[in-house]
């Protein structure tokens, strides 16, 4: 299992809603999600967005590249 699907499964498991309202939020089927969670298929860029945004984590603790799951503003600056 990818580190991924465990991520999504487990912020699903802790989730209070539903397999329908995440499918709905993201613009998907329930069916489509249910493919994520298993690991059957990958979400494009814009889901992994959108998934990161309705579980409130950062892309990189979604998809299993960091073990904080804050988003962090980064700012740089042009002198």
């Amino acid at each position: 299992m990818s580190d991924f699907v465990s991520r999504l499964n487990e912020l699903r498991a802790s989730s209070a809603s539903t397999n329908k309202e995440i499918a709905d939020s993201i613009g998907i089927s329930v069916r489509g999600f249910q493919f994520y969670l298993s690991g059957t298929k990958e979400p494009t860029l814009s889901k992994l967005i959108a998934l990161a945004d309705f579980f409130n984590v950062s892309l990189e603790y979604l998809t299993g590249r960091s073990d904080n799951p804050e988003i962090i503003n980064r700012v740089t600056s042009r002198d």
